[in-house]
């Protein structure tokens, strides 16, 4: 696809005329000026008035700004100065206020203009000063009402830009206009690796464009087309892109209308794919006919490793028709069915399925709506000593009584106590404060190896047999989340600690050790 004329013509347009006021004045009167060069020249050097105001404009905004144009990299500076003028007279042409966060930012290699009401405009002065940009390598712009028209121009400046890689257009109403403009350019762009188009009111006619294009674009890795109204002719279609694509490996797709037939056209294609490792087909209605599909699916596939269908009307008899996958599955590690119509006959078995495979890899299964009984706790009591690193997060316990916890313990004088008992465990008979030992000497004892790794089920394990656990986060500031295991309810408080919010996934991922670093960062918000 040709780059539109247009729109270069009025960027070198823009440039000529920030070079006209420092070129020497009016065209009008060239036999004067050559007379009188050196007396304009003068002038020009001595009157701040003879200044253009885009010049203007950007010194001022540069100086206010928390940009540092004077930085190591000569380059850099080139890049934010020339931009700056470049987005300040695209904006004065557009008719358009400029964002002054863009203009202290383009420097740098992250921009962030979400939710900014930029409109189609305000997104093609964007797209005109990247146009050759060298600086910026990750563009956010979702919610910003850009139209297709803005997505029309972003095109055009990708065409152009070889430094972008990240790019985020979600919830900008392209519709089909803009998905033909998009899936147009990655055919001729080869720099982007992900590309965010959730919410763009894409249907069936747009569906046509992104599989050709994705089957000839080798560069993109991560795609989400969530949130948008693709049906089952969307789904065989890019069904068969996953069939011939090798590069693409995060996908998502929830939110559509896929429907049982997309979802096992989808799974055809899946087969033959040898890239893809995380998958998203989330409140599509796939059904159980789907699950059958993906079930197949999964008896082959040795490279998906995430598979997310919650919110699909799988019942039990869906659920068994996906254990025969399951059972012969070596690469899967975790699997999302919340939101499903099980029981605990069907939640059972998907846990049997995962004991009868001796290669499984399985970390997480969430069945976090499902109401489950003491028999199903006392099986996966079993469960886990036998798969330490696997974590069921399902609902409420059938019979339990929830009671107001406890007040958690606070975590810094339970560390300041371990590191006393541990100094007095090696002879150290001084107070705490005498013989310094230090936090980082603390974590430094729990991992002899020096390697700051623990190996999951290690990790399990020990969350399992203590008395006493709290999780402390290393940013400040300070929070913590904790649990006591006492007797028998043991493993009710264990399954409530999974089911924190932002400790679940806390080892979800990590085959074999995991940064003990990583522990505390990820229970952190």
């Amino acid at each position: 696809m040709a780059v539109n004329s247009s729109f270069i013509e009025e960027e070198k347009q823009m440039e000529k005329q920030m070079d006209l006021p420092l070129a020497g004045g009016d065209k009008e009167n060239e036999p004067e000026k050559n007379e009188d060069q050196n007396e304009v020249t003068s002038e020009i050097s001595e009157s701040p008035e003879s200044v253009s105001l885009g010049d203007t404009s950007a010194e001022k905004a540069t100086e206010d700004s928390d940009t540092d144009l004077e930085v190591e990299d000569p380059q850099k500076a080139f890049v934010g100065t020339t931009g700056t003028r470049l987005y300040l007279e695209a904006c004065k042409l557009m008719k358009v206020v400029p964002v002054s966060y863009f203009i202290q930012n383009m420097a740098k290699s992250y921009i962030n203009l979400n939710h900014y009401g930029l409109g189609p405009k305000g997104a093609k002065a964007i797209a005109i000063a990247l146009m050759s940009n060298e600086t910026v390598t990750h563009l956010e712009l979702e919610d910003n009402c850009m139209l297709a028209e803005g997505a029309i121009c972003i095109a055009e400046m990708l065409r152009e830009n070889s430094t972008l890689q990240e790019l985020n257009i979600s919830n900008n109403n392209l519709d089909t206009a803009g998905a033909k403009a998009i899936a147009g350019l990655l055919l001729d762009n080869m720099f982007l690796h992900t590309i965010l188009l959730s919410g763009n009111n894409f249907g069936e006619e747009s569906a046509l464009y992104f599989p050709e294009a994705l089957m000839s674009n080798f560069q993109v890795k991560k795609l989400d087309l969530s949130h948008n109204e693709f049906s089952e002719k969307g789904g065989q279609l890019l069904g068969q892109m996953l069939d011939s694509n090798s590069k693409l490996e995060i996908l998502d797709l929830s939110w559509n209308h896929l429907g049982r037939k997309g979802a096992v056209a989808l799974a055809k294609g899946l087969r033959g794919n040898g890239a893809l490792k995380i998958l998203s087909l989330s409140w599509n209605g796939i059904g159980n006919e789907g699950a059958n599909a993906l079930a197949d699916v999964l008896k082959v596939n040795d490279v998906l490793v995430h598979l997310d269908i919650s919110n699909n009307q799988i019942n039990n008899e869906g659920a068994k028709k996906l254990c025969r996958g399951l059972e012969a599955n070596k690469k899967l590690r975790i699997l999302k069915m919340a939101g499903s119509t099980l029981t605990m006959e069907g939640a059972t078995a998907l846990v049997l399925s995962i004991r009868k495979n001796s290669t499984s890899m399985m970390e997480e299964i969430n069945i976090s709506n499902v109401l489950v009984n003491k028999t199903f706790i006392k099986l996966l009591d079993l469960m886990y000593q036998i798969c330490p690193e696997l974590n069921v997060i399902y609902g409420e316990v059938e019979g339990c009584i929830i009671t107001k916890p406890e007040q958690h313990p606070n975590p810094m004088k339970m560390i300041q106590q371990q590191m006393v008992l541990s100094s007095l465990t090696e002879g150290n008979t001084k107070p705490l404060k005498e013989h310094k030992l230090r936090l980082w000497d603390f974590f430094r004892k729990i991992h002899e190896e020096g390697n700051m790794k623990i190996p999951v089920a290690a990790f399990r394990r020990a969350m399992m047999q203590t008395l006493l656990v709290t999780v402390v986060t290393a940013p400040s500031p300070m929070k913590y989340v904790g649990f006591e295991t006492e007797n028998q309810s043991s493993r009710e408080h264990l399954s409530r600690w999974k089911r924190i919010p932002n400790l679940q996934d806390l080892s979800a991922g990590h085959q074999g050790s995991m940064p003990i670093t990583l522990q505390f960062e990820l229970a952190y918000s």
